[in-house]
């Protein structure tokens, strides 16, 4: 063991049913780091191009990183990547919770799943061994059932699992990998590239612990840390995210039916705030060794039944599955969320669908023969569940809605593709980038298509209090909200390089919320996990990196600069509210995305990273994908 991580991957061979051990030398882990890092160098150096996602050359890569497991909070992430059903291209989705860390204490630094299983199976890890199980009890139950079996066969009580629900079972290019009934690998369809090879779940259990460096630094940044929650204006610990999205309609930032308009009336009752005056919000909880504890539980007895075990709706969820179906009602939201968890459906795009077809449904693309007699209209709670059932199960009009919205409009025709809000086959999340334009340029090229998380948001520097950990990313002046220049670049440029590398070493990005806080801490944090002498410039460079391997990835899998553009509806503005003058405007979006391009070391026109920057990034061995 070395401080930081294990030298031990597994690769598991489920054709074969063949386990071996791999033991990387320490180059490797402080060239890579774990997550994006590991994910995009297998699947470079180890997939064919062009395969089949949902076939057995496929690899299922689950990468924590170099601080996962470590005694700090927000060192409970990792990522688990693929080729994406959903995309076609490089795919990577990343949690939190406990399983990564679980794993890191069981002596595994990360598995490689290659192959097809011909029957149900699902792994166990536990101090430096590896298992697989036959799971053909456990096909067919939903998430929570899985994990009380594996526990109860594994007589490991406190035995954690990435695992699916039905919908990963039946291929929904939606799916995802739960970690535990409450937190979710949510993107880029990764439930269904782990139903394709019939791996029901991967569950571990470890007594070995994390060596680190200097525990006493740790301990520091620790206390630190607890001392900071009282005086953070984020009050996550309180309520969670979404709190209060009165001021989300305020300033347009909440997307309402379909991103289609800009007024919604109810915004506190999708609030957790709200939840919280009237008894529905029954705790908070937490990730692995984390502090925070931003994660909701909710309960309530009707009309529907809502299992705590399940948690409650992040942010994402209360927009997705809420204002932008159009839905004011809590309890529709509360069992919508508990659904997802339970089927292993990604919250994101499952609203996204339902509003998709919400709005297609309106405009007479759809009708009630389409939709089994649902009132499929936007504000219809009742019909939201019931959609999220049939996606969760695939039948009816949920087996369309189920392979995203871009595939579904393509089946519907009839010019439903002006209504699929989508980047590269990914459903928008749940920030607008008609209000956040370096955001929207942020959707357009990122390699995994629309994601928030490796990104950048406008209204996060535009006073001087609210620079925080950016000043120690060269952002020395605020800039305003309506700005796309090359200074606006320059942010989501710093930005998705240092939440890239936190992607790849594992640590939550909640933690830069705290007060005062620099990219110094994170170094620091690093080093002291680590031993190594690293600095924010390594750091920086690795998040880079790892940015233009799966770069290559795509434009190895046939990807373009063709395909970094937003969905037209982003090129209209809102019907009413805040943002109904101000659509996206094409050309101002291309000239950023070309700034992008050359700040990125790739060509202006064609975004293909040029040789020099190749070498200059230590990963001169992907020239061989260059178009």
């Amino acid at each position: 063991m070395t401080n930081g991580f294990n030298g031990t991957i597994f690769r598991v061979n489920l054709s074969s049913s063949r386990v071996s051990k791999e033991h990387p030398d320490p180059v490797f882990y402080r060239r890579y780091l774990g997550g994006w890092g590991f994910i995009a160098y297998y699947l470079l150096n180890e997939t064919k191009p062009h395969i089949d996602p949902l076939g057995p050359d496929n690899k299922l890569i689950i990468a924590p990183g170099v601080l996962t497991g470590a005694p700090i909070a927000c060192s409970g992430r990792g990522a688990i990547g693929a080729k994406s059903p959903l995309t076609g291209g490089f795919g990577a989705a990343e949690g939190g919770g406990f399983f990564c860390a679980e794993l890191k204490h069981a002596g595994c630094d990360g598995i490689i799943v290659e192959g097809q299983s011909k029957r149900p199976i699902y792994l166990w890890i536990h101090d430096g061994a590896l298992d697989i199980c036959p799971a053909d009890a456990l096909w067919g139950l939903d998430t929570g059932d899985t994990l009380d079996r594996i526990r109860e066969e594994q007589e490991s009580p406190r035995a954690r699992a990435a695992m699916i629900g039905g919908a990963g079972e039946k291929l929904a290019r939606i799916a995802c990998i739960m970690d535990g009934e409450k937190d979710a690998y949510g993107r880029n369809g990764m439930g269904a590239v782990m139903g394709s090879k019939r791996l029901k779940a991967v569950a571990a259990r470890g007594t070995l612990g994390i060596q680190v460096a200097d525990r006493e630094k740790l301990r520091y940044y620790a206390r630190k840390l607890a001392n900071d929650l009282k005086e953070t204006p984020s009050q996550l610990h309180l309520w969670g995210t979404g709190g209060d999205l009165t001021s989300s309609v305020e300033s347009g930032n909440l997307p309402t039916r379909n991103f289609r308009d800009g007024e919604f009336p109810s915004p506190k009752r999708i609030s957790s705030m709200y939840w919280k005056e009237h008894g529905e919000l029954i705790g908070m909880e937490g990730c692995y060794a984390c502090t925070i504890r931003c994660k909701k539980v909710v309960k309530i007895s009707e009309p529907w039944e809502v299992d705590p075990r399940y948690g409650g709706p992040e942010y994402e969820t209360e927009a997705a599955l809420g204002s932008n179906c159009g839905i004011e009602d809590e309890k529709a939201l509360f069992k919508g969320n508990e659904l997802c968890n339970r089927y292993g459906l990604d919250t994101i795009q499952t609203g996204a669908a339902i509003a998709f077809a919400m709005e297609c449904y309106e405009n007479g693309l759809l009708s009630s023969s389409d939709t089994g007699g649902l009132d499929l209209r936007f504000g219809n709670g009742e019909a939201m569940v019931a959609m999220v059932k049939l996606i969760g199960t695939r039948e009816g009009l949920g087996d369309l809605l189920a392979d995203g919205v871009k595939r579904a409009a393509a089946t519907i025709g009839k010019g439903a593709d002006q209504y699929a809000v989508h980047v590269k086959g990914q459903e928008v999340p749940m920030h607008e980038p008609r209000l956040k334009r370096a955001l929207g340029v942020g959707y357009a090229v990122s390699p995994t298509g629309a994601d928030h998380v490796h990104n950048f948001h406008d209204t996060a520097i535009t006073s001087e209090d609210s620079l925080g950990i950016f000043r120690s990313l060269g952002l020395l002046e605020p800039l305003p909200l309506e700005d796309l220049g090359p200074r606006k670049v320059q942010a989501l440029f710093y930005r998705q390089h240092f939440v890239t590398m936190l992607n790849s070493i594992g640590f939550c990005w909640f933690y830069c919320f705290q007060p005062n806080v620099t990219t110094f801490e994170v170094t620091d944090i690093t080093r002291a996990v680590t031993g190594w002498d690293t600095t924010t410039y390594e750091l920086m460079t690795a998040g880079k990196r790892m940015l233009t391997m799966a770069r290559m990835y795509n434009l190895r899998e046939g990807f373009t600069a063709q395909d970094d553009w937003l969905p037209p509806r982003f090129f209209h503005a809102t019907t009413s509210g805040p943002l109904k003058d101000t659509p996206v405007d094409p050309d101002q979006l291309r000239t950023a995305i070309h700034t992008y391009y050359e700040m990125m070391g790739w060509d202006k026109e064609t975004g293909v990273p040029s040789t020099t920057t190749l070498h200059q990034l230590d990963i001169g061995w992907t020239t061989k994908h260059l178009p």
